[in-house]
């Protein structure tokens, strides 16, 4: 019996869409494909390439107003947000015009008897395994570089956001990108498991779970296929005494609420200084009790429900634990909120990291404010977890931020903002993050291998 991946709507609980794995034999197949088409769309010059992974994002973009609300019956995000497109767009475009810079050949040194140089190669085939929560986003941070660094790609999307691959690849298609350059595939867990031990893929991005990426790297182990992972994060804020305050509110919340708290690098736990501590919370109390939780599909919904009722369990409990261990939290129950997957944002005080919610990865609308007296207190507090993608520094001295930021164990050292991806930076996270790095030149120098040639002349006169 074929077995059927099914995209189950946090609107309502119904079935959205659904769709039947491949078997091995059919997955490995679209893999050939793949490996076959690679050498010619690579030998295609760098141009065309870039010419046509960008007109398949503005085939993308033709189709976003069928695309919001659809994002909205699969994963809840509001659709007075507006969807992905900006970003979707914004990173491949940086992406394509840095490509002839990025991918250039790296000159050693020539003279009248040798020349040499480091040439930038594709992997070949590419395997990316995309998240649901900014489903189009981060499945083009590797999709737009990895095309146009000449390698073939195969595309494996999450289940909540089952459509999405179907939805790219039908548009890099009807771009110009071959069928079998850019494929979106439904695999199940155990075929992806044998695909990657059968070597099937030369290069394998990973976005989820700290577990998903751990059964990646189990697959591939031993095949010498590269693993790039990033797996989420427990991501700080810390407010020092000369910050803006109402701008620290402002952003810090939006980034911890934002999207039902469904950002890998949503701001999960923040730390203020004390002077600032009693401002904050009650600003921060007043900004999250402004937002409207319903049905993603009211054009007034600033908060719809988390992707799926399992997830909104999960926070639930940290919430429950923590308020049973001493916290206090501050806003009531909305009467949006149904014990499912629509649940009321949250902010807690009275939080220690001997909870769960200021240790383990929530990934929904929930923070905890903690009051700290001292950088030296406020990083050692950042530290001490186990995750590392971002940090979110407040204050007006750049150079306090620089030597604060230094000591934190992170991918990425934001001040006064957060929960951003600037294509022009690294991608990147240490501890249980995962490792790899996507965007700017570095996720190029990832897509791809290095060659060293070293060429003697003979015969000089």
């Amino acid at each position: 019996m074929t077995e059927t991946l099914k995209c189950i709507s946090p609107i309502d609980g119904s079935v959205f869409a659904e769709r039947p794995v491949l078997s091995f034999d059919e997955a490995r197949a679209a893999a050939a494909r793949a490996r076959q088409a690679q050498a010619a769309w690579a030998a295609r010059p760098l141009q065309q390439r870039i010419d046509l992974v960008m007109a398949g994002v503005a085939a993308v973009g033709a189709m976003n107003d069928e695309i919001v609300p659809e994002l909205a019956q699969m994963m809840g995000r509001p659709i007075k947000f507006g969807g992905e497109f900006k970003g979707f767009n914004e990173r491949a475009s940086y992406l394509a015009e840095i490509a002839e810079d990025a991918l250039k050949d790296i000159e050693v040194g020539e003279d009248a008897s040798f020349k040499r140089y480091i040439r930038r190669l594709p992997w070949g085939v590419v395997l990316v395994v995309a998240p649901w929560n900014y489903p189009y986003m981060t499945a083009i941070n590797t999709v737009a570089p990895a095309l146009i660094a000449g390698n073939t790609v195969v595309l494996k999307h999450a289940t909540q956001t089952l459509l999405v691959g179907e939805r790219m690849a039908r548009a890099f298609h009807s771009a110009g990108v071959p069928e079998d350059v850019f494929q979106n595939v439904f695999l199940s867990h155990d075929t992806t498991d044998a695909l990657l031990k059968a070597r099937a893929f030369d290069f394998v991005n990973f976005t989820g779970s700290v577990g998903g990426g751990q059964a990646m790297e189990r697959a591939a182990a031993g095949t010498f296929v590269p693993v790039s992972t990033e797996l989420g994060g427990k991501d700080p804020g810390y407010v020092m005494e000369d910050a803006d305050l109402d701008a620290a509110v402002d952003t810090l919340m939006d980034g911890a609420l934002f999207n039902s708290g469904q950002c890998c690098c949503g701001i999960e736990r923040i730390y203020v200084h004390e002077s600032l501590y009693d401002a904050f919370v009650e600003k921060a109390v007043a900004w999250a009790k402004s937002l409207k939780l319903g049905n993603p599909m009211d054009p007034d919904t600033t908060i719809g429900p988390m992707a799926n009722v399992r997830f909104a369990r999960e926070v639930r409990a940290q919430i429950d634990a923590a308020v049973a261990a001493g916290a206090t939290a501050h806003l009531p129950v909305d009467p949006a909120d149904d014990g499912g997957a629509y649940l009321t944002p949250q902010v807690l005080t009275g939080v220690t990291h001997d909870m769960e919610v200021m240790r383990e990865e929530s990934f929904g609308p929930v923070v905890g404010i903690m009051k700290v007296s001292s950088d030296d207190e406020a990083v050692a507090l950042m530290n001490d977890s186990k995750y590392g993608l971002t940090a979110s520094l407040w204050t007006q001295d750049l150079d306090r931020a620089v030597a604060v930021g230094d000591r934190i164990e992170t991918g990425t050292v934001f001040m006064n903002r957060a929960d951003y991806l600037d294509p022009g930076l690294c991608w990147t996270g240490c501890k249980d993050t995962g490792r790899g790095g996507g965007l700017s030149v570095i996720g190029y120098q990832n897509l791809t291998r290095p060659k060293s040639y070293h060429l003697k002349r003979l015969g000089n006169a």
